[in-house]
């Protein structure tokens, strides 16, 4: 007696299990995310309910309840009010328990109230999307079932557990504790891998902190960002309209002062901006560093707790627990240079924090910036601040 309505040999059932999924995390980064969170882009009305009714069968979720948990992660980024930060709960329980606090987090009517403005809110999504959420998932275990039969109960179950995984579990724990940096935001977001396919682009985490607007995650020509290419084809096909794109860094290698352009560039690339301070001057802080741990007597402060890059050159002091912000102290206290690389730091950073200030002030404080680390006698700072000159302003970057 057959018990299914296909006969796929295991490979074959491994591929539609795959797909299905696949499918999934295209509808949470196109639709939840780049979509509903962030205005992104655009989706013609029938692609977007495509994405609703699809997310009502294989995951549950309410649009309303993604959207406003993902925004406030962004607004209490890494702190005690952050949905889900691994810095607060612990990377152990973000990455394993993920999924239960979005749970919590959608129970909270605060959050929907302040966060979940403007996602759908027509018949079909107050009366079977939002009402029945169990009911959709419900059906997809009886098409499973019904299509692919016994096993389609554990073609079912790996639905189910992909979201909760990779991106309540992977992202926003790993997302936020391990992996390479291309920018430095005042979080500790991270791109997991280059490239990705069972995570829809949302690997590149880092990227989209840096430019939370963007419908593109890429940022570097051998990132691949295959929610991007799914967007582009939809854009293609008229389905889709990209609204925003990361820009990029322009240069006029002319330029000798600092201008209205070059405040522009720098403070809209700020992150990218800091991320490559670090790199100039990560040597001559490593060397100084090493020098202090050298030469430290016994029973001073521990400077082997001291990370250079991460605490002197990516952090505020502010940010930093009491005991690595006392061994930052001493050493800035013990090193001119390391003080110099600090400072210099921490007044590039204010420029973009001085709201009150003119366009022309900041452009003369940032001018006196330049000239004041050109003068500090450290020569990567004094070739990081003759780049800096040479930012221009952004020419047809954002869609």
């Amino acid at each position: 007696m057959k018990l299914s309505l296909l006969d796929l040999p295991w490979w074959g059932l491994m591929l539609v299990t795959l797909g299905l999924t696949h499918v999934t995390i295209a509808a949470v980064t196109i639709f939840l995310h780049r979509h509903q969170a962030h205005r992104a882009l655009e989706l013609h009305p029938a692609i977007s309910h495509f994405f609703r009714f699809w997310l009502w069968l294989t995951t549950g979720m309410v649009t309303r309840e993604w959207a406003a948990i993902h925004r406030k992660h962004h607004a209490e980024c890494e702190t005690s009010e952050d949905p889900h930060s691994p810095q607060f709960h612990g990377i152990m329980t973000v990455l394993f328990k993920g999924a239960e606090l979005y749970r919590v987090e959608a129970r909270n009517p605060a959050t929907l109230e302040q966060y979940g403005r403007g996602t759908p809110d027509d018949w079909i999504e107050r009366n079977l999307y939002a009402k029945y959420t169990r009911l959709g998932i419900g059906l997809m275990l009886g098409i499973d079932i019904a299509l692919f039969g016994p096993i389609g109960l554990s073609m079912w179950a790996v639905q189910m557990l992909w979201i909760p995984v990779f991106a309540a579990g992977v992202i926003n724990g790993i997302g936020h504790y391990w992996g390479y940096r291309n920018f430095s935001p005042d979080d500790n977001s991270s791109n997991v891998v280059p490239w990705g396919i069972l995570i829809g682009g949302e690997e590149l985490h880092n990227n989209h902190h840096a430019y939370v607007t963007s419908a593109r995650l890429s940022n570097k020509w051998w990132e691949f960002d295959i929610g991007w290419m799914y967007i582009r084809i939809l854009e293609t096909l008229h389905l889709a309209k990209v609204r925003r794109v990361a820009p990029r860094i322009r240069y006029d290698a002319s330029k000798t002062q600092c201008d209205a352009g070059t405040l522009q560039a720098v403070v809209t690339h700020r992150y990218e901006v800091l991320a490559r301070f670090a790199r100039s001057l990560r040597p001559v802080a490593v060397r100084e560093i090493c020098s202090l741990r050298a030469s430290a007597l016994p029973g001073s402060m521990d400077f082997k707790a001291l990370d250079p890059v991460k605490y002197l050159l990516q952090r505020d002091a502010a940010q930093l627990p009491e005991p690595q912000r006392a061994v930052l102290r001493q050493a800035l206290d013990s090193s001119t240079v390391l003080r110099t690389i600090y400072s210099t730091r921490q007044d590039l950073t204010a420029l973009w924090g001085r709201s009150t200030a003119t366009k022309e002030q900041l452009v003369k404080q940032l001018e006196d910036w330049c000239r004041q680390a050109e003068e500090s006698g450290i020569g990567a700072l004094r070739d990081f601040s003759r780049t800096l000159r040479c930012y221009d302003s952004l020419r047809g970057d954002m869609k």
